[in-house]
């Protein structure tokens, strides 16, 4: 059974043995010891690049935020970010520059755990409302990948099955749909060409 690291979008993949490369298969690195490292991106989103310097010192790296579920993220660290800033909160939470790896979906459901609109300007939200929307962050990451991931196509978790996550979702794909917490009818727009979906009884704008 190969042994996968997983995103929704990328995985590396390590095996005992060479396999034949299937449809979204793009490199495999062979180590000394037999063992292969195979690079699936079903969407192109990734990259697997040399560098002879520090990884984060690359071009694509060095402007990249903290990873959420590090120390360096928290609530403070993003109110200190949103500073002189305009945007509405949802597209702050999934810029790479402000923190890596909060996408669409996570955004959303980080947004309604954290009771915010997603159209929310950044500099409207209070220390400690940042506090929370940063504690939603990480646990919506958290449950995402204890239950493997949150299934798109053909996204496989590290076990080869499909992430279980989507059946979670308590405001992404469910618009038009009662939420779960109010019982008020889930909303859905467009928001920087992505689909966005909020409970407007639960997420209000301060």
């Amino acid at each position: 059974m190969p042994v996968r690291f997983c995103s929704d979008r990328v995985w590396l993949s390590a095996h005992s043995k060479p396999l034949a490369p299937q449809k979204h298969d793009h490199v495999d690195l062979c180590f000394a010891n037999q063992t292969y490292l195979r690079f699936t991106d079903p969407r192109r989103f990734g990259a697997l690049l040399w560098t002879t310097d520090l990884p984060d010192r690359h071009p694509l790296l060095v402007h990249l935020g903290p990873e959420p579920l590090g120390t360096a993220f928290s609530g403070k660290y993003l109110w200190q970010q949103a500073k002189k800033r305009k945007v509405p909160i949802k597209s702050f939470i999934m810029d790479s520059k402000i923190v890596v790896g909060v996408g669409n979906i996570y955004a959303a459901e980080a947004l309604f755990q954290a009771k915010l609109h997603p159209q929310t300007p950044v500099g409207q939200i209070s220390l400690a409302q940042y506090q929370l929307l940063a504690t939603a962050i990480k646990n919506v990451l958290s449950a995402a990948i204890k239950k493997g991931g949150t299934t798109l196509r053909d996204f496989m978790n590290s076990d080869g099955k499909p992430g279980y996550f989507s059946i979670e979702l308590q405001v992404y794909g469910r618009g038009g749909q009662a939420c779960m917490r109010c019982g008020e009818t889930l909303q859905s727009f467009r928001m920087g060409q992505r689909a966005t979906v909020y409970c407007a009884g639960c997420q209000k704008i301060p």
